[in-house]
């Protein structure tokens, strides 16, 4: 018989706004099936006149929590009153306040560690804040079992200091942010989650490992989430889904497993601590052949693109491009590839027709030569990929569309870019980015959402097989493939009824046109998208 996972749901500051917050959790719900648990971290109660009304409404009974919901103490002085006592209680049918400091162990098995309030900065210690006391008291009898391996969840209000050591930055003052204890905490108690919030901000570290290589035995990893304030302006995430099954109950192989992208403990300092520079991307340019493809016969018009350059003035060195080991239908070079596709070509990259597209625009960015994956991209070529995303935005936006770009780094040669319009009328930014993180919940894959200014390269290291999608809003989400993966997914989610509503359309195979039509279709897209190709300009 398998381990059951249970099933966790984790919320930021939720500051009284319980009817915005509850709402949220039906919905997803409903969508995805019952959650056993919601942990809210920072502070849980507002200040004002309309958050103290709303809570009276869950008091006294009138409304109740769709979920177990399991809630850290004050985090400041103003929300203290909403406390009865340092001790955990119930404050509300299905709202209980965990208390000051302690482990929570569920039916399942599931061990939560969590700590209340902010690190007490002079003594005695204001009520809304921990002190070395509280953490010696936690940490103490857990460590000291020679079975110790670490905690399933660590809850805290505060950041641990220096969580971003060897990561990606979060969107905030690194100078002030975090507690120097918290850190500790988490370093001796090796959550496999840890969660903090009060920074108004999200941010997603990359999971990191709690052994020396070489030296120690491996042992499970550790990933930290903070997460934002409920229904905050700049609609950053605060509410993180996942599925967890207890350590106790698990596999010791499994539990112990690294990820591709996973780095070193951000508080072991350590002497190998160096930039990572490699990742620059400097491949030097020799002289190679060009690709000249005459784009105009179907159009009767000049070239499209870089096949014009060979009239003998102020000729640039062609590129040696990276040839595949084998036949691929996406070298331009390839004698495979379909040339009647071809929209726009540039120095490293080219614009095609997607086969058997989504919609009648839906198309890729390929580049020329012969790369497996966006990760694995020059910087030259990534500069110019970056150029037709800007092109086909503007292009989509003056027809009242918005596009969204997905690769599935996974079964597939040749890096693939896949650029598909969505209507503005159909849905918004927001519905896009859900349907996504839905469906994949309900194929169990969890989607995790990058930094805006995060590279790639730093989560998926070359080699890695991953799913990744960004948004028009700048949002990006990606997933690493473990095992299997449904090889339609990006298209499935788009042709789903809460985006473009053709789900018949979500096989490429079922949308082939022939020749000709693909032929005519090409010709009036080339001639449309022509004012927005720098590479016609160029």
């Amino acid at each position: 018989m398998g381990e059951q996972p249970v099933r966790v749901l984790a919320c930021g500051d939720v500051e009284g706004k319980l009817n915005v917050l509850f709402t949220r959790v039906q919905t997803i719900q409903k969508k995805t099936g019952q959650f056993d648990l919601l942990l809210c971290v920072g502070e849980f109660f507002g200040t004002t006149p309309e958050a103290e009304a709303e809570w009276q409404q869950y008091r006294t009974g009138a409304k109740k929590a769709p979920i177990h919901t399991y809630i850290l103490g004050a985090a400041s002085q103003e929300t203290l009153k909403n406390f009865p006592s340092a001790d955990g209680c119930e404050l509300a049918e299905n709202i209980t306040y965990l208390g000051r400091r302690g482990v929570f162990t569920g039916v399942s098995g599931l061990q939560i560690a969590y700590v209340s309030g902010q690190e007490a900065l002079q003594e005695p210690a204001p009520a809304h804040c921990f002190t070395s006391k509280d953490l010696i008291a936690l940490v103490g009898p857990l460590t000291s079992s020679s079975k110790f391996r670490g905690v399933d969840i660590l809850l805290t209000s505060q950041w641990p200091r220096g969580v971003w050591q060897y990561a990606n930055n979060p969107e905030v003052n690194t100078k002030s942010c975090g507690s120097s204890s918290v850190a500790d905490l988490a370093d001796k108690l090796k959550p496999r989650y840890h969660f903090a919030a009060l920074e108004g901000a999200h941010y997603e570290r990359l999971p990191y490992r709690n052994h020396v290589v070489l030296q120690e035995n491996a042992q499970h990893v550790s990933r930290f989430i903070a997460l934002a304030t409920v229904n905050n302006p700049g609609k950053k995430k605060y509410l993180y889904a996942f599925n967890i099954i207890p350590m106790k109950t698990m596999d010791p192989s499994e539990l112990v497993k690294q990820p591709q992208d996973v780095t070193e403990n951000p508080y072991r300092r350590s002497t190998k601590d160096k930039p990572d520079t490699q990742m620059k991307g400097g491949h030097s340019r020799e002289p190679a052949r060009q690709f000249f493809f005459d784009l105009s016969k179907t159009q009767g018009g000049a070239p499209r693109g870089r096949d014009q350059q060979h009239d003998g003035h102020h000729q640039k060195q062609p590129r040696r491009h990276p040839q595949p080991t084998g036949p691929c239908w996406f070298c331009l070079a390839s004698p495979q590839v379909e040339k009647h596709l071809v929209i726009s070509i540039g120095t490293d990259c080219y614009l095609a027709l997607a086969k058997g597209g989504l919609t009648t625009h839906h198309m890729l960015i390929l580049p020329i030569g012969h790369y497996q994956s966006v990760v694995e991209l020059s910087s030259e070529v990534v500069e110019e990929m970056e150029k037709y995303k800007s092109a086909l935005k503007s292009f989509y936006k003056s027809r009242g569309e918005r596009c969204v770009l997905f690769e599935r780094n996974y079964k597939s040669q040749h890096l693939q870019l896949q650029v598909v319009p969505v209507p503005l009328d159909r849905c918004t930014t927001e519905d896009i980015k859900e349907a996504f993180t839905v469906q994949a919940q309900e194929q169990e894959m969890e989607l995790m959402e990058i930094p805006q200014h995060t590279d790639l390269k730093q989560i998926a290291p070359p080699g890695t097989p991953y799913f990744y999608v960004e948004l028009d809003s700048g949002e990006k989400l990606f997933y690493r493939i473990q095992k299997r993966f449904p090889l339609q997914f990006g298209r499935e989610v788009l042709a789903s009824e809460a985006v473009l509503n053709m789900p018949t359309r979500a096989d490429w195979r079922e949308c082939k046109q022939s020749r000709d039509e693909e032929e005519d279709t090409c010709k009036q897209l080339r001639d449309a998208f022509q004012p927005y190709d720098f590479a016609w300009a160029d």
